[in-house]
């Protein structure tokens, strides 16, 4: 039938509009910014930078690898790396990005930094109210405005940020059970060593 889908459109506009006076339910229109609809765990906008700890400098797990800017499709990431290492949060030398930018007038929303990246350093925001005067500079975001803790990840999307914790959880555990069985290992290598040594005797003292 012609014109079925229009009229089946203005059916559903008016159940919402008498509703509305009935229901709470047909209140389909939010007075937007006061009012908001719950954020849905898998929604996103822009990429943020992940950091663990209190200093977002020291504590940033990306050790600058560019992986996400060679991947990244408009090519809205720039990074420089760093020539020096830093200790990352664990305590570990690792480089960092010495700048860090995101034009989030370019970016797309599509992810792929997110999906390609080792260390789970960089994630998908939920803030769109992003807008600006500013063209360029209010939109160019730098390494600082990008960090964010760990504690904000896990506040937007619990899932996936309890299941990344977890895992880097089991990697940190492996690599201090790999690393004190190293030291075990070379102390026990040592003290053969110092018990297959005979000992010299001083100076004027028999053999």
């Amino acid at each position: 039938m012609i014109g079925e889908g229009i009229l089946k459109g203005m059916a559903e506009t008016a159940r919402n509009f008498f509703g509305s006076y009935v229901s709470k339910d047909r209140l389909v229109t939010l007075q937007y910014p006061e009012q908001r609809d719950p954020q849905i765990e898998a929604a996103r906008s822009f990429p943020f930078l992940v950091c663990d700890g209190g200093d977002w400098q020291q504590a940033m797990r990306c050790v600058a690898c560019q992986i996400c800017e060679k991947e990244c499709p408009p090519k809205c990431i720039f990074i420089e790396k760093s020539k020096d290492k830093k200790p990352d949060a664990n305590g570990k030398l690792q480089f960092y990005p010495a700048v860090f930018n995101i034009d989030i007038s370019v970016c797309m929303s599509c992810q792929i930094c997110a999906e390609v990246c080792p260390f789970d350093a960089i994630k998908m925001d939920v803030d769109h109210d992003l807008s600006s005067d500013d063209r360029f500079g209010g939109l160019l975001l730098n390494k600082q405005r990008l960090a964010k803790s760990n504690e904000y990840y896990n506040s937007i999307h619990p899932t996936e940020a309890a299941a990344v914790d977890a895992r880097l959880a089991g990697e940190r555990a492996r690599q201090e059970a790999k690393a004190k069985a190293a030291a075990e290992a070379k102390s026990a290598a040592e003290a053969k060593l110092a018990a297959a040594t005979p000992v010299q005797p001083a100076i004027g003292e028999p053999r």
